[in-house]
């Protein structure tokens, strides 16, 4: 079975259309169409419906997909299996992480690989935690640094690095911080701004408000943290940062015994070779734990 016809199959299947998935493979699209043709001709079966812009698997193309993934994963862990041998840290290291931990975490560590390791060539992909969790459970990310799901899958190994406490935000001149002593329904009447409801934070958030029976007000929401960040500092709603983030454009609620916090920490997949790079970069996230001063 050709791969490179496996690598296009699985690309339409993820983009959804032929033209999506010649970009992500740089080839135009009558060359992906003859590679699908080439699949279909050597299986005998059809892989593709297709219903005018739509592109839908036919049941035969979902019986292959988890079968792709598995055939190019495990050529894929071979090949790093084989490259670990020589013990050089060298080729190349596919990282996922968040646009939070990527700007205010990972630079010093990044700056301290790339100095010790020179012969890696880093792949940084910038994408939400819950995208990136999805890259690596399909093997397009070696590893991911992220903000940790509450219940991880079970093919994920997922180790906490640093604990990021949250705090409830509104901008200095709001009215919640000129009433007394605030509590959570007090929060809950007025307009928020939250993580979108597909994230780990949103989820972390919304629970809290569920144990209390109440519901927020959500008006906005958008999984940029710097965007929800500037809504709340021009008086737009409230919401909740990572303490990280505060600043004079923001003023944090006090409320009594109520603590948030999420864990931002690295995923990988149980079932894959770690190649050396990913190996050492891990290393220099597990010193973290080890340097007083990095939690919070």
């Amino acid at each position: 079975m050709d791969l490179a016809n496996l690598n296009a199959f699985i690309a339409i299947a993820e983009t959804g259309s032929f033209s999506g998935a010649g970009e992500r493979l740089h080839l135009t699209q009558p060359a992906i169409s003859k590679r699908i043709a080439g699949l279909e001709q050597q299986l005998k079966v059809r892989l593709f419906d297709r219903l005018g812009r739509e592109v839908g698997l036919t049941e035969a193309g979902r019986a292959l997909l988890p079968r792709a993934y598995q055939i190019l994963n495990v050529l894929d862990d071979t090949r790093r299996a084989l490259t670990n041998l020589t013990g050089e840290v060298t080729g190349r290291l596919t990282l996922a992480t968040s646009h939070h931990i990527g700007l205010h975490r990972l630079p010093p560590l990044l700056r301290e690989f790339t100095r010790r390791y020179p012969e890696v060539a880093l792949d940084i992909q910038f994408l939400d935690s819950e995208v990136a969790y999805e890259e690596i459970l399909h093997g397009r990310a070696e590893l991911a640094v992220i903000t940790l799901a509450p219940e991880p899958h079970a093919l994920v190994k997922a180790t906490p690095v640093w604990d990021d406490p949250l705090d409830f935000v509104v901008a200095p001149e709001h009215s919640l911080l000129h009433n007394g002593k605030v509590s959570l329904a007090d929060i809950a009447r007025h307009p928020a701004v939250f993580p979108g409801g597909n994230t780990f934070t949103h989820h972390i958030v919304q629970r809290l408000f569920e144990a209390q029976g109440l519901t927020p007000n959500i008006a906005m929401s958008t999984n940029y943290l710097e965007t929800i960040k500037m809504m709340v500092s021009i008086g737009l709603a409230w919401s909740v940062l990572p303490r990280t983030m505060l600043d004079e454009q923001v003023a944090r609620i006090p409320l009594p015994g109520i603590q948030l916090t999420r864990q931002l920490g690295y995923i990988l997949h149980t079932e894959r070779t770690l190649s050396n790079a990913a190996r050492a970069f891990m290393a220099l996230l597990d010193a973290q734990l080890e340097s007083p001063g990095t939690q919070g």
